[in-house]
């Protein structure tokens, strides 16, 4: 079981749906969520902000979409994979969108952070894959 997951997405029954799924599945002890790419950077900031105090949880795996407001996840990815957040990079990226389009797919190969690209919703036997995958 994971300690920590962030799921970044711009619809809030995704969200919602997401942390039902994930804590029937036991799959994280703890499910926090951002609207947009630019609010889960405002997390880390946070973090390593507190981090020069204290040791704060660090999300393990990021569920990610890629077509969302403000800042959608491939710019996210651009910012996240930066020297500027290279103490969280050890977080892996799954891409959790509605849309599988072929030049998206090829793009998420660039990023070695990103471990999977799969369709949503989130189902239980997806983060069963997962976890067999992440040897959990």
């Amino acid at each position: 079981m994971l300690e920590q997951i962030l799921c970044i997405d711009d619809d809030p029954i995704t969200l919602m749906l997401c942390k039902k799924v994930i804590a029937k599945s036991s799959f994280s002890k703890e499910i926090i969520t951002a609207p947009n790419g630019e609010e889960a950077l405002h997390h880390f900031n946070t973090l390593k902000y507190n981090n020069k105090n204290k040791v704060s949880k660090k999300p393990e795996l990021i569920f990610l979409d890629l077509n969302m407001p403000v800042m959608g996840g491939w710019e996210f990815l651009d910012h996240f994979t930066s020297k500027a957040y290279s103490e969280f990079n050890t977080a892996k990226v799954i891409v959790l969108s509605s849309t599988i389009d072929p030049h998206d797919l090829a793009k998420a190969k660039k990023y070695p952070i990103i471990i999977d690209f799969l369709s949503k919703p989130i189902t239980k036997p997806m983060l069963e894959y997962l976890k067999k995958k992440m040897e959990l």
